[in-house]
């Protein structure tokens, strides 16, 4: 090969090597895009997984930029821990078009076990983050209108449980433990009382 051809071969070899390497390095930067976690995400994860261990000790450092809703999500921990909330079904979080994160969990619990309904509660936690920090926790769940209606008749009908285990409800003055597992007591009052409607029936689709 003369030495104008293998210049020309050189210059070649060279500009294509050139080409391939931004090519790979375009390709690894979209790859990277795509597959990068979402942080808030993990986090969400990380606070599910704190929130059903039923250790505040856990919890709390992840709600340290949450004050507001600090208080009331260690409230509602320790009442699930004394519901002995059982995890049915996580479903992984997700974020909505608002940018909100939200971790659907359904569960069983002592609660509606004793209305006998059959029914599992879905209870969702809505996460706001802000430049990666959890701000605000907020939750709703698909109750069932007979377990609104048992919770207002123990407050109606038993002071003692009012005034007692269950006062300072969603405070860090409360007694979540025993104020849910006295709720669940009364509960089963209100089915044994003649205020019990009756067993409703499953919502479509449900189970």
């Amino acid at each position: 090969m003369n030495t104008f051809h293998r210049s020309i071969t050189i210059t070649s070899l060279a500009c294509l090597a050139t080409w391939l390497a931004a090519c790979s390095a375009t390709l690894s930067s979209q790859v990277g895009s795509e597959t990068a976690p979402d942080t808030d995400l993990v986090f969400a994860e990380s606070f599910i997984d704190a929130f059903y261990s039923f250790e505040p000790d856990r919890l709390a450092p992840i709600l340290a930029a949450a004050k507001e809703s600090a208080p009331r999500l260690l409230y509602y921990q320790g009442s699930a821990k004394g519901g002995n909330y059982e995890v049915l079904l996580r479903t992984p979080c997700t974020r909505d078009k608002e940018g909100m994160v939200n971790c659907p969990v359904k569960v069983k619990d002592d609660r509606v076990q004793a209305l006998g309904t059959g029914f599992d509660v879905t209870d969702t936690f809505h996460l706001t983050f802000d430049d990666g920090a959890l701000i605000k926790v907020t939750t709703s769940s698909n109750d069932q209108d007979i377990y609104r209606e048992a919770a207002v008749w123990v407050r109606e009908n038993m002071p003692e449980v009012m005034e007692g285990p269950c006062k300072n409800r969603g405070t860090m003055e409360g007694t979540p433990v025993e104020c849910s597992r006295a709720m669940t007591e009364g509960y089963k009052a209100f089915v044994a009382s003649p205020d019990f409607p009756g067993v409703p029936p499953l919502p479509a689709g449900a189970q």
